[in-house]
């Protein structure tokens, strides 16, 4: 009875020993896996042979879907030459269709290497991803009617300001203009209507929307197409990706000496905002002037 107790304590003995270290070695295992995603990411997207790259499918002209099932757009033209210089082919891109919602959470879980989705610059992004340098510029612009164009922020004084509630826009007046008079709406197409309207003598908002509405809207122009602070676009990719990172701010470098990054412009977004505001939204070389 004896020789059968010692026989069983030592075999509960090995086992628990052995799963030890095969605990450990799993654990192991999956730190150094880890460590290698997270450290290896060029080798691991030449291996694989695509780069994944998250844009938007609906937000013409910085990245859509045409109507032959094409992916298209001003994001997309760059993100093309990025997989052209890294994998030596343009087709090498594999998109990702993401929302604004999606952006950060596709990143975090390894869905996409890159989102380029007209990813605005911000210190609350900025603390679950890693950005690049940028591409692009974007601030306030002012817009008005040729009858009465605006071209200057203190010509606002004693007129009617019309606004989408929430935006920088408001919280841009409200705070360095407190004497202006805000018209405000709840909707971005409300604020267009109304200045249709005459409810207002101009509307501050995004400067890319402004442009681009004016364009299409004959009599109503741009007086002023940067107003207040400016925010950046550029590329993300997940936190802590320093190789893929420091490699996208190597090629805005090399793309800036061929002036690249206009030549997308003019490929993607002059049909929507003219030549004129081509200085006012590109960074080239991924550096501000």
């Amino acid at each position: 009875m004896g020789n059968i107790k010692k026989i069983i304590a030592t075999l509960v003995v090995t086992t628990i020993v052995i799963g030890g270290l095969v605990g450990c070695g799993n654990s192991a295992a999956k730190k150094s896996d880890s460590s290698i995603a997270a450290t290896d990411s060029l080798a691991a997207i030449k291996k694989r042979g695509t780069i994944k790259i998250g844009v938007f499918s609906d937000k013409a002209p910085f990245g859509y879907v045409d109507s032959n099932g094409k992916n298209q757009g001003f994001d997309v033209f760059i993100a093309k030459r990025f997989a052209k210089d890294l994998l030596g082919d343009e087709t090498k891109v594999q998109f990702v269709l993401v929302d604004a919602a999606s952006r950060v959470a596709y990143l975090e879980s390894k869905k996409v290497d890159v989102i380029m989705a007209n990813f605005t610059v911000t210190p609350e992004r900025a603390q679950k991803v890693d950005f690049t340098n940028p591409y692009m510029k974007v601030s306030l612009g002012i817009v008005s009617p040729n009858s009465a164009k605006i071209t200057s922020v203190d010509q606002l004084k004693g007129k009617k300001v019309i606004i989408a509630k929430g935006t920088t826009a408001e919280t841009f007046l409200t705070k360095n203009y407190p004497d202006i008079e805000l018209v405000k709406y709840e909707q971005y197409s409300e604020i267009f209507q109304a200045l249709k309207d005459k409810r207002g003598d101009a509307i501050v908002n995004d400067n890319t929307e402004v442009i681009a509405w004016a364009k299409e809207n004959p009599g109503y122009s741009v007086g002023v197409a940067t107003l207040g602070g400016q925010d950046t676009i550029a590329p993300a990719v997940s936190k802590g990706n320093k190789e893929l990172k420091d490699w996208i701010n190597t090629e805005l470098v090399t793309l800036g000496k061929e002036k690249f990054i206009h030549k997308a412009y003019e490929a993607t977004l002059t049909p929507v905002y003219g030549a004129n505001y081509e200085e006012n939204l590109v960074i080239e070389g991924g550096k501000l002037k």
